[in-house]
């Protein structure tokens, strides 16, 4: 027993050191941005050596894109929280993840910074792998609210005409936007309002909230 517990711990540790680099870099660059998160650093942060970092990564562009998956998978499982039940209302669905957004940045001490945006910002005009992986991610979020969006649309009468994904394309860029200039200016609650007149802009495309 003593010996497969200790051949568990093995296989596990290999595990565990991955994820530290990867969340290293995550913490770094959202504190600092990419340009000033260097694999020493990142070795510093984790608590491993370099040749731990390039025994699983090759390269800093590849613990990035790591990083870049590992935090979007991490913002999936979040909104799967806030949007509840599939079976909800569409409309009901997206305002829980625009308040689940908000609330987000309201947490003591969280960073107000998206990893995603931080490294587009960065690297989109310079690195085309980043900036491909980059805009798959964007892609995503995009069509997932494009999806409620329409759905909402064929549930409820709208007052106005609207494309979803257009509109979804604006949601996410609003987002993106916010939490930069919320950076900016230190002001967290800046991307809670927009997030607020988010809401209300949707609202506006409906004329009511008919039964499913």
């Amino acid at each position: 027993m003593k010996t497969e517990a200790a051949q568990s711990r093995r296989r596990r540790a290999p595990e565990a050191t991955r994820l530290a680099l990867v969340e290293a870099t995550i913490d770094l660059v959202r504190t600092a941005g990419v340009h000033a998160t260097t694999v020493d650093r990142i070795c510093a942060t984790a608590g491993v050596t370099k040749g731990a970092f390039f025994h699983y990564f090759p390269s800093k562009e590849d613990v990035l894109e790591a990083a870049i998956l590992h935090w979007c998978q991490g913002r999936v499982e979040l909104y799967g929280r806030d949007l509840g039940d599939t079976a909800d209302d569409p409309l009901v669905r997206l305002e829980r993840m625009l308040d689940g957004l908000a609330a987000s940045v309201r947490v003591p001490g969280e960073k107000t910074a998206c990893l995603l945006g931080m490294v587009a910002q960065e690297l989109a005009g310079s690195n085309n792998r980043v900036r491909t992986l980059c805009e798959r991610m964007l892609e995503g979020w995009t069509d997932f609210v494009a999806g409620l969006l329409a759905e909402a649309k064929r549930r409820h009468p709208p007052a106005v005409d609207f494309d979803p994904r257009d509109v979804a394309w604006m949601l996410n860029s609003l987002w993106q936007g916010s939490l930069l200039a919320a950076k900016t200016r230190r002001d967290p609650e800046l991307v809670a309002a927009n997030l607020e007149h988010a809401r209300a802009y949707l609202s506006g495309f409906f004329d009511k909230r008919s039964p499913p």
